[in-house]
């Protein structure tokens, strides 16, 4: 009863009301569960030197994280997690284009504290295997524990690529899972396909440079590695590769959300959409809200419930796992 009576005081005390900053909480927590997990996953090579084990668990452990960062917060802030995914959504109108920056800030945000999180918790592993010495290239290095490097042989041009198809192919195929006229994944399990996916991509195209799929994934764990003591060679290693995970997965996502509305969105009948729509989905609308909501005060724009904005379905179209968001046809100008 005392433990119950606490909460309901501290969550008195604590709860916010405004919609906005409770979505950037979310956001964070997912983003750094999923980053954590992927991190100390990648931590392990310091340990078994990179097998072809530990390459094995650290792609799983990717997979996992995106699982666990989904499950997290997908019910409020949608649990983007990723800039491109966020990017996609904004292309075919299911999130509002002003929250895209906020929402790439604090993506960044929980992928910096998350690296600090695994710099902790394998501290005494990092420098027993790099010798005293923070490195970024060399049998000894341990920068690549946190931020992804294109392999010797890999070109820029090659790896730019990579990340484009690999990023495209990641947006496709979660539209799918999105859109209920194809084949809707059953509810709730929507994270567990979608980690599956994530780890199938991660096996069969993570050789060239480590798949990073993700530019808040890459950039948040190099600016600590920048700041720890690894110095500016993170940003000049691979001919200077750190700005291919930024920008190349942003145009993937791009390619990807315009070819599954080319090749499959577009041509659903007219009957089966207003079906769905005379259901209750949701339509394709612009989600950006105005500028006479965006003066009201958070506690005029708040009733006290939670705004529908991510998993479960159908509270929001943004969401990763939404199982009831039919993936429409742009509006046509």
């Amino acid at each position: 009863m005392g433990t119950t009576s606490f909460l309901t005081r501290a969550q008195r005390l604590l709860r916010i009301r405004n919609q906005l900053v409770r979505e950037c909480l979310g956001e964070v927590l997912s983003t750094f569960v999923m980053m954590t997990i992927t991190l100390a996953s990648a931590a392990q090579k310091i340990a078994f030197y990179e097998t072809k084990g530990t390459i094995m668990t650290s792609y799983l452990g990717g997979a996992l994280g995106v699982m666990g960062g989904i499950y997290t917060a997908g019910g409020i802030s949608g649990a983007h997690m990723n800039p491109a995914f966020s990017l996609a959504m904004c292309l075919i109108e299911q999130f509002p284009w002003w929250k895209f920056p906020i929402f790439v800030v604090v993506q960044i945000v929980g992928s910096f504290i998350a690296a600090g999180a695994v710099y902790i918790l394998y501290y005494d592993a990092i420098w027993h295997h790099s010798n005293g010495t923070l490195t970024v290239t060399g049998p000894q290095e341990t920068a690549s524990i946190f931020a992804t490097y294109p392999a010797d042989f890999v070109s820029i041009g090659n790896g730019f690529l990579d990340q484009v198809i690999g990023t495209g192919v990641l947006i496709i195929v979660v539209m799918g899972i999105m859109d209920p006229r194809n084949k809707p994944v059953p509810k709730g399990l929507e994270p567990v396909v979608v980690a599956l996916l994530v780890l199938s991509i991660e096996c069969s195209m993570g050789a060239n440079c480590g798949c990073p799929l993700n530019p808040a994934r890459d950039i948040g764990p190099r600016l600590f590695t920048y700041l720890a003591g690894w110095g500016p060679e993170v940003f000049s290693r691979g001919n200077g590769w750190w700005w291919v995970p930024l920008v190349a997965p942003l145009l993937g996502a791009a390619v990807g959300t315009y070819l599954y509305q080319l090749f499959v969105a577009f041509h659903y009948p007219e009957e089966k959409s207003e079906a769905l729509a005379e259901q209750g989905s949701i339509v394709l609308v612009n989600t950006a809200i105005s500028s006479a909501d965006i003066g009201r005060s958070p506690k005029g724009r708040d009733s006290g419930e939670t705004e529908p904005a991510g998993y479960p379905p159908p509270q929001s179209p943004s969401s990763t796992v939404s199982p009831t968001v039919p993936i429409t046809p742009l509006k046509e100008s």
